[in-house]
C-alpha cells in the first residue's frame, strides 16, 4: 500500500499538461484531488482520469489571479476532501517577448498567475497542513531564470526567479511545522512547449540538444513520478531546493 494513499492534492492548471500528469501520477498512488483549472472541461476531464484509479476528484474552475477563486479551492479541498496534504502550484501565465514587446499587462498577469498565486495559495494552504501534521509544497520554476542569453525571456525568468525566493522563505519559515517547500523546474511535453517549439523551430534544436539525455520530460512518468517521489518519507529531509527535472540541462547552483 501506498504511504500517500488518502493524502489530499491541490493541483492549479491540472486541466493539461505538467497539472495532468501529476494528478494521474498522484492517483495512482491513492491521493485523493482537488483540480483546479481556468477550462472546467478540461479539469474535468482529468478528474476522470484520475478516479480511474479509485480515488476522489474534485474538478473547479478557477482563475489562479483571482485571491477568491484560490481561497474558494483551498475551502473546497478542507470541506470536501478532509484538508491538503500536497500543493502543486504549477498554473502560470508565461510572459515571453524582448523587453521593449511585453506589455505591463503581460508582465503583471504573469507575476499574478505565478508568484503571486502561488504566495497566496502557500499562506491558505498552511494552516490546514499544520493541522494534519505538515504537507508538501510545490512551486514552479524554469531554467530560463538562469540562461546565459536572457533575450525574450527576462520577464518570464523574472517571475520564475521570484518563485524560487518564496520557495525558500516558505521553507525557512514553516519547516518547524514538517511542511517543506521545494522548486522544480521541468521540461516536458506540455502543450505550452509544444507551442514554443512550433513557433521557435531553430531555436528548439538547438537548445534540446543540450539536453544530455536528449528527450523531453513525459508528463506523467517523468515528473509526476517525481513528485510522487519527493512526497515520500525518503526523501522528507529535503526543502527549500530547487530541482532540475530537465534531463541534466539546466544548473541551478
Amino acid at each position: 500500500m501506498s504511504a500517500l494513499k488518502g493524502k489530499v492534492a491541490l493541483i492549479t492548471g491540472a486541466g493539461q499538461g505538467i497539472g495532468q500528469g501529476i494528478a494521474t501520477a498522484l492517483a495512482a498512488e491513492g491521493v485523493n484531488l482537488l483540480l483546479a483549472g481556468r477550462t472546467l472541461e478540461k479539469v474535468e476531464e482529468t478528474a476522470r482520469l484520475a478516479e480511474g484509479h479509485g480515488v476522489r476528484a474534485i474538478a473547479v474552475a478557477c482563475n489562479v489571479k483571482a485571491a477568491d477563486d484560490l481561497a474558494a479551492a483551498v475551502d473546497r479541498a478542507v470541506s470536501d476532501l478532509g484538508g491538503v496534504d500536497i500543493l502543486i502550484n504549477n498554473a502560470q501565465e508565461v510572459p515571453l517577448g524582448l523587453l521593449d514587446e511585453v506589455t505591463d499587462e503581460a508582465f503583471l498577469a504573469g507575476f499574478e498567475s505565478g508568484p503571486l498565486a502561488s504566495f497566496r495559495l502557500m499562506k491558505l494552504v498552511r494552516p490546514h497542513m499544520a493541522a494534519r501534521g505538515g504537507g508538501t509544497i510545490f512551486n514552479f520554476a524554469s531554467s530560463a531564470g538562469i540562461r546565459w542569453d536572457m533575450t525574450g525571456y527576462g520577464c518570464y525568468g523574472a517571475v520564475k526567479q521570484a518563485t524560487r525566493v518564496l520557495t525558500r522563505a516558505g521553507a525557512a519559515e514553516w519547516g518547524r511545522q514538517n511542511i517543506r517547500v521545494l522548486t522544480i523546474a521541468p521540461h516536458a511535453e506540455s502543450p505550452g512547449l509544444k507551442w514554443w517549439i512550433e513557433n521557435n523551430p531553430e531555436e528548439a534544436k538547438a537548445f534540446f540538444r543540450t539536453i544530455p539525455l536528449d528527450r523531453i520530460g513525459r508528463l506523467e512518468e517523468d515528473i509526476g513520478r517525481a513528485i510522487v517521489a519527493l512526497c515520500g518519507s525518503d526523501l522528507s529531509y529535503l526543502t527549500g531546493a530547487t530541482i532540475p527535472l530537465d534531463g541534466g540541462q539546466a544548473n541551478f547552483d
